[in-house]
C-alpha cells in the first residue's frame, strides 16, 4: 500500500512510536516508519502529539514508591522467576527420563534380538529335518511293506540277489 499525505500509522506503528523516539528500532523499522513521517503530514502530528504529551509527563511530580509496594513487587518477579525456574527444572526432568526410556528401549530390542538369534540357532529345525529324512519319507511305503531289517538281511544273502548262501 503507498503511502499517502493523508496515511495515518497503523496500529503496529503506532505501538513503535515510543521506541521509534527513543531510538529503539532496528534500522528498517526505523526508515519506514521515517518514510511513513516524512510523507504523511498527520503521521507527523501523531508523533508530534506524542512527544508533547512525553514531555508534559516530566512536568508532574513523580509518586515515590512504599517500601512494602517494592518488596511486594521483587517477592513476584523471584516468584515469577522460580515458576520459570520450575518448568526448565521439570522439562530437564523429564528429558532426562526420556533418555532413560529410549536407552531400555535400545536396549530392550538388543536383548529380543540376541534372544531370537539364539533361539533360531539352538533349536532344530523342523523343516532341516524334513529335507535331511526326505529319502526315507519318499520310499516310507516299501518301507513298511518289508516290515523289519532282518527280513532283508536275509534277502541280501539270497541267491537272488547276488548273495551268498547262508551255509557260507
Amino acid at each position: 500500500m503507498a503511502v499517502g499525505p493523508e496515511q495515518r500509522l497503523n496500529p503496529e506503528e503506532r505501538a513503535n512510536l515510543t521506541a521509534y523516539i527513543d531510538g529503539e528500532l532496528t534500522e528498517n523499522e526505523s526508515r519506514a516508519i521515517a518514510t511513513k513521517l516524512s510523507l504523511s503530514p498527520i503521521a507527523r502530528r501523531e508523533v508530534e502529539s506524542l512527544k508533547k504529551t512525553w514531555d508534559l509527563l516530566e512536568f508532574l511530580p513523580r509518586p515515590k514508591a512504599s517500601l512494602v509496594f517494592s518488596e511486594r513487587t521483587l517477592t513476584s518477579v523471584r516468584s515469577l522467576e522460580s515458576r520459570v525456574g520450575f518448568w526448565d527444572q521439570a522439562a530437564g526432568v523429564w528429558l532426562a527420563q526420556a533418555e532413560k526410556l529410549a536407552v531400555c528401549l535400545v536396549v530392550a530390542a538388543a536383548a529380543l534380538a540376541l534372544g531370537f538369534a539364539l533361539v533360531r540357532w539352538a533349536w532344530p529345525d523342523p523343516a532341516a529335518r524334513l529335507v535331511r529324512d526326505l529319502s526315507i519319507a519318499e520310499h516310507l511305503d516299501e518301507y513298511k511293506e518289508v516290515g523289519s531289517f532282518e527280513f532283508l538281511e536275509e534277502l541280501a544273502k539270497s541267491k537272488e540277489f547276488g548273495g551268498s548262501s547262508p551255509s557260507h
